[in-house]
Formats: structure tokens, sequence, C-alpha cells
């Protein structure tokens, strides 16, 4: 899988901690939703997830806490050792 770009920052957006990565192609995309599926199910805690070709924004929030949480906080760094 290779990068294309990425901000390398998440950033608070409407109570939700939000990136958007570019991968090299579509299939590289759809693979590392495919990792975070597997976080998010093993968590049993599931951001939003928008893909636009090879591009992928993630959004981690607690909708029962009204925002961002500690365990967002910690979710979104473990999303980024997937990449």
């Amino acid at each position: 899988m290779t990068l294309v770009s990425e901000n390398g920052t998440w950033t608070e957006r409407d109570g939700g901690l939000e990136r958007t990565i570019e991968f090299e192609g579509f299939r590289d995309a759809i693979g590392f939703v495919d990792r975070l599926a597997d976080l998010a199910e093993s968590e049993n805690h599931h951001p939003d997830i928008a893909i636009s070709y090879r591009r992928v924004t993630i959004r981690w929030t607690t909708h029962s806490a009204g925002g961002i949480t500690d365990r967002d906080r910690e979710l979104a760094a473990r999303t980024d050792e997937l990449l």
C-alpha cells in the first residue's frame, strides 16, 4: 500500500475527529478500510467512513456522548498505526 498524501493530523470538526488520506489507488484505499473495519469491530466502536476513489475520510465521534471522547482519540491514534 502506498500513500499519495495525507496531512498527518486529525482535525476537530463538528464534534468529531476527522482525517482524509489519499492512497495510490482504489484497492489500496479499500485495503485500508478493511483493516479499519477490523479494528472498529474488535472495539465495538465504529467511525463514519467516506470513500471517494482513492481518498478515504474517517470521522471518529461518540454519538451517545455528543462529541469526542478519550476513546475516539485512542482509536484515531490506532487508526494511524494501520497506515
